[in-house]
């Protein structure tokens, strides 16, 4: 029997979730130190995965574990890898060392407030438990394994958001407590009710193949094949509705406007860290369920829909940068720049090309790493001044003149400056969609400009101009805050030139979902002018 290495990616942080919430509570370090072994032990699992993925090997799932889990039920415990799972879990893997090592205080308990003790091991028993579910929903080929874990992440995302929020502001213990409360609550509600709805489809999904297969499955590699074989047929009206069920708890994950407002309050209020977890690790299940279980089983129902939800990732674009522009709050800003760029990579994956799904699974992973860079070097400014108001800040790089480099990297990223690794996945995303949708290709160019404006105006107004009194004494960034952000400078800066590396991966796994849907890219319209036509007759 080979070694279960998809279960063991997913096994290690769980196991070390326990062990660091196992740490006696006077041993807080040791509780640190133990999460970022565990964390590293995870990506080189994650590093294996990618090495031993074959991207030329024929067949949809690779390095598959398939076992009997509910059998009255047709619940199997079916795991396997295509491209763009194997370089979503690489990017988590890759993401968690960096988020351990920027909260490496973030729970410490506060000495001037012993009331208000918060647990270091709990803190970091949690990250690392999210990571344990994104990565087995990453790698699920079995439709009701992947909501369980879709669904049960929602649990150490709320104890993250409402019980580890951020400490900056002015705002008292108690005002403090209340937001960061609401905001849990809110990301709680809405994920739940998003799931509650794909629980129906689910069911629904289950019922259909018991009538038309004799027993009922979720393994999605059986359901994809009986339906190419003809054996298993949905009514439109059927289709249609599983296919509402699934996208609608998969756009709240992403999230995609209108059901996006509890992203702005979780990464408001949560630590810096916390919030690139959403942001960069959490969200990604959402768009990358879209490729996997809505395009691949309901084909024609994302034809159907594909109108609406252009459109829906139109306005998400125009709207969250936007609301971007308008912001006083960093965080906040960084969070409606985020709904903004999901629009792009929603966009991409129902423009329904090559380029448009090539750009949108890239752009998964650059926004995953730019705005990780982006957000944790806030989080490093946020905490030296103690605010998140862009208007207390002012002179920073004059100061802090590593950090401000830092920051300027990040943000230029953010509005895919080209030489940065985002620049080339939402050139392909425009691309894509320009070729099938000109005028929705054409719209989208415009969160571009605002972009450049957000984050230039951010940069101006926090790094530029006379130093503010209160960051006259502002220290650089340290070593162990190097350490989180070089690394992740360096990858922008790699994959902004020679981005071959992950779209070897992702290109035949994007092949495949374009078969599945029955798509190919629209041919080039030739125009031939009539005068040479006549000189060519006239030639004859």
């Amino acid at each position: 029997m080979s070694f279960p290495l998809l279960t063991a990616t997913a096994a290690v942080p769980a196991l070390g979730a326990v062990a660091t919430a196992a740490v006696p509570a006077e041993r807080r370090a040791a509780a640190k130190w133990l999460a970022l072994a565990v964390s590293l032990v995870t990506l080189v699992l994650a590093a294996v995965q990618l090495v031993r993925f074959d991207p030329d090997a024929k067949g949809p799932f690779q390095l598959t574990e398939s076992h009997a889990w509910i059998a009255a039920f047709g619940v199997r415990y079916d795991l396997g890898v295509d491209g763009i799972s194997v370089v979503l879990i690489g990017l988590t893997a890759l993401l968690i060392p960096f988020i351990v090592l920027a909260g490496w205080h973030d729970a410490d308990p506060l000495e001037t407030h012993s009331s208000r003790w918060r647990p270091t091991q709990g803190f970091f028993a949690l990250i690392l438990m999210v990571e344990a579910m994104v990565v087995i929903a990453f790698e699920a080929t079995d439709v009701f394994l992947f909501y369980i874990f879709f669904e049960a992440m929602l649990i150490p995302m709320y104890f993250l958001i409402g019980g580890f929020g951020d400490r900056a502001g002015e705002r008292g213990e108690a005002e403090s407590a209340t937001q960061r409360s609401y905001a849990a609550v809110k990301f709680l509600l809405y994920n739940l009710v998003g799931g509650l709805i794909m629980l129906a489809a689910v069911i629904g999904l289950y019922a259909v193949t018991a009538d038309q297969l004799g027993s009922g499955t979720f393994s999605l590699t059986e359901i994809v094949q009986a339906r190419a074989a003809g054996k298993l047929d949905f009514a439109t009206t059927t289709e249609r509705a599983l296919f509402l069920g699934f996208f609608f708890a998969f756009a709240v994950k992403a999230p995609l406007w209108p059901l996006h407002t509890w992203l702005p309050n979780a990464m408001g209020e949560a630590t810096a860290p916390v919030a690139v977890l959403i942001t960069a690790v959490v969200d990604k299940v959402g768009t990358f369920a879209m490729l996997r279980f809505c395009l691949q089983l309901f084909p024609e129902a994302s034809k159907w829909a594909t109108p609406v939800i252009l459109v829906l990732s139109l306005i998400s674009i125009l709207y969250g940068a936007l609301l971007a522009v308008g912001q006083r709050d960093i965080k906040r800003l960084i969070a409606y720049a985020s709904i903004s760029h999901f629009g792009f990579i929603v966009l991409g994956v129902f423009a329904m090309t090559t380029q448009g799904q090539s750009g949108a699974t890239l752009y998964m992973v650059n926004h995953g790493i730019s705005t990780a860079a982006l957000m944790l070097v806030a989080g490093f400014l946020i905490s030296r001044r103690g605010s998140r108001l862009i208007a207390d800040y002012g002179g920073v790089q004059k100061v802090a003149p590593v950090l401000a480099g830092t920051f300027l990297i990040g943000g230029l990223a953010t509005l895919s400056l080209p030489g940065l690794a985002p620049f080339v996945s939402e050139f392909l995303v425009l691309v894509g969609t320009f070729s099938r949708y000109p005028v929705a290709g054409a719209v989208a160019t415009v969160g571009i400009v605002l972009a450049a404006l957000y984050v230039l105006v951010l940069y101006q107004r926090t790094m530029t101009g006379p130093v503010a009194e209160p960051v006259r004494e502002m220290p650089d960034l340290r070593a162990r805050e190097l350490a989180v952000v070089a690394p992740l400078i360096a990858l922008l800066l790699f994959l902004g030139v020679y981005p071959k590396p992950v779209t070897q991966l992702l290109d035949p796994a994007v092949a495949h979902t374009m078969s599945q849907v029955h798509q190919s890219d629209p041919q080039p319209s030739v125009h031939v002018n009539d005068a040479h036509v006549n000189d060519v007759e006239a030639a004859k």
